[in-house]
């Protein structure tokens, strides 16, 4: 019998996938080469990191399990925002996105012994202009430092962003409807 496995050390894709309601599935934390070579478009970035790190957990599981790999980034005017060194870096970020549109690309793979599929999910998120004040009193809460971007939609990041085009769960890094067709595909989806 085949078991889901979630190749990812973030909790807050433990808690989507548990919150969309798939009940029993193993975190194995894998680690892979972040980086990519080349012009690459974002969405071939995060699915080529998401590739990655499906292969990396490949030799640990079993031929019949299936593994689930995720790899999100924000995009600003084609700048990658990952995840801030230090505070003032968080600052620097939040200032960027003030008053702006940016891009969140997540790339997902599901395999499965030597099938593998990947995709990509993109949602435009919209930031309120926000005031230095703001900017400082949200990363003195120390909640930017491990998010795409220095802010996290699921915490009180969520009172930064005006609005939203897309799967919102894709900018809190895994994006579940998307993701229950490919297990669909795989003979094991969530509904």
């Amino acid at each position: 019998m085949e078991h889901i496995i979630l190749a990812s050390a973030s909790p807050r894709r433990r808690e989507i996938l548990r919150r969309a309601g798939l009940e029993t599935f193993t975190v194995l934390p894998v680690e892979a080469d972040e980086s990519w070579s080349g012009e690459l478009s974002p969405e071939e970035i995060v699915s080529s990191i998401s590739r990655k790190k499906a292969l990396a957990a490949r030799p640990l599981v079993g031929e019949r399990d299936i593994v689930i790999a995720a790899d999100t980034m924000v995009f600003l005017d084609g700048l990658r925002l990952g995840k801030p060194h230090s505070q003032e870096e968080a600052v620097w970020m939040l200032r960027r996105l003030s008053g702006r549109d940016h891009t969140v690309w997540t790339g997902v793979t599901v395999a499965q012994g030597d099938r593998m599929e990947t995709e990509a999910e993109a949602t435009a998120v919209r930031f309120f202009p926000l005031t230095e004040e703001e900017i400082r009193r949200y990363v003195a809460t120390g909640e930017p430092m491990d998010k795409a971007g220095a802010y996290g939609l699921q915490d009180r990041g969520s009172v930064l962003v005006e609005g939203l085009e897309g799967d919102c769960f894709n900018v809190m890094g895994l994006p579940v409807a998307r993701l229950e067709r490919m297990l669909r595909r795989f003979g094991a989806g969530i509904l």
